[in-house]
């Protein structure tokens, strides 16, 4: 494993021209009056689980289209509220797993939204359970180019609504401080954490790691590895749709919504990541419009801080919440 990308000099001042449709804030400000149309019917139920020193509920709410998305709530036990809340978004393919297998941020003391992603949850951990009933065009396996012949129909205009609608429903449970609310995310989870801290406007703290979905130009001239590639995949053979399916992703890509965003951030970066290349997060993190940090990891690919990660962000948001 070595570097595959500009140098630490060249990515602290690595700030590129990245493409934003003028209708850009129109597209999105539609995308969510029309999500909003259907009643939130936040649903909450008590779920048994092991673990004496948290509480978990299964949570679901209404996203995009009004279809259900689903979530793990959990609370630390014997903590009065209103407790500052969480909401985590989960890395590609990925699900919100078992009841209680996500306990960092209760433990910490923090109420924690985990979200589902709508279709993935089937490439790792313990699975997801939240289906995406909408269909698509031709695609490439996976899902980076669901629905990609139009904004109006790419797989994730849905995934950003319902992260948008995960920090609405979260505001509404008992015991959550809703003029506290985080967002967090790794990888892919990370891109959606930026596009919720562009869309939502009031929240406390951002905290995107290693974060997938930027800079897709960027991403597709150096990244040969999936789910980038899939991307690629889809263009060696349509080979005349670059210019579509590039303002596609325009709609979508994390510089944009860090232009837009304004909570303080904590990023992470890992210069040997050969999936998320460093260049594309810092041309994210170098647009972010917000107070921000960001944490970097020399040696490390994709994985990125781990544990040492985990750790900083709690100690970042509890001196930023003075907790």
């Amino acid at each position: 494993m070595a570097r595959a990308d500009l140098t630490l000099d060249e990515l602290v001042s690595y700030r590129p021209d990245v493409g934003r449709p003028d209708d850009f804030d129109a597209f999105w400000s539609r995308t969510l009056d029309e999500a909003r149309t259907h009643d939130l019917d936040v649903r909450a139920e008590d779920v048994d689980t092991p673990y004496r020193t948290v509480a978990v509920q299964d949570v679901s709410f209404s996203g995009f289209g009004g279809d259900r998305i689903g979530a793990w709530f959990t609370v630390p036990r014997g903590l009065d509220g209103p407790l500052p809340a969480v909401v985590e978004f989960i890395g590609y393919n990925g699900g919100r797993d078992l009841p209680g297998e996500s306990l960092r941020w209760a433990s910490a003391g923090y109420a924690h939204l985990l979200v589902d992603t709508r279709g993935q949850g089937a490439g790792w951990g313990g699975g997801g359970r939240t289906p995406d009933p909408h269909g698509s065009g031709p695609a490439t396996p996976g899902f980076m180019t669901r629905g990609i012949d139009d904004p109006e129909t790419y797989f994730y205009r849905r995934v950003f609504t319902d992260a948008v609608r995960a920090v609405e429903a979260v505001r509404t449970l008992p015991g959550v401080d809703a003029t506290r609310v985080a967002v967090q995310g790794a990888s892919q989870g990370g891109g959606i954490t930026l596009a919720v801290a562009g869309l939502v406007p009031d929240l406390v703290a951002v905290m995107p790691d290693v974060p997938f979905l930027c800079h897709f130009t960027r991403a597709l001239e150096i990244c040969d590895k999936d789910p980038y590639a899939e991307l690629t995949r889809y263009l060696s053979v349509h080979r005349r749709r670059v210019d579509e399916v590039l303002r596609t992703l325009s709609y979508f890509d994390g510089v944009n919504f860090a232009r837009r965003a304004n909570a303080p951030a904590l990023f992470s970066v890992a210069l040997m990541d050969l999936i998320c290349p460093p260049s594309t997060v810092y041309a994210a993190y170098n647009h972010y419009a917000g107070d921000k940090d960001i944490e970097v990891y020399h040696y490390n690919d994709h994985e990125g801080g781990e544990s040492y990660q985990r750790q900083a962000q709690i100690r970042w948001l509890n001196r930023l919440l003075d907790r």
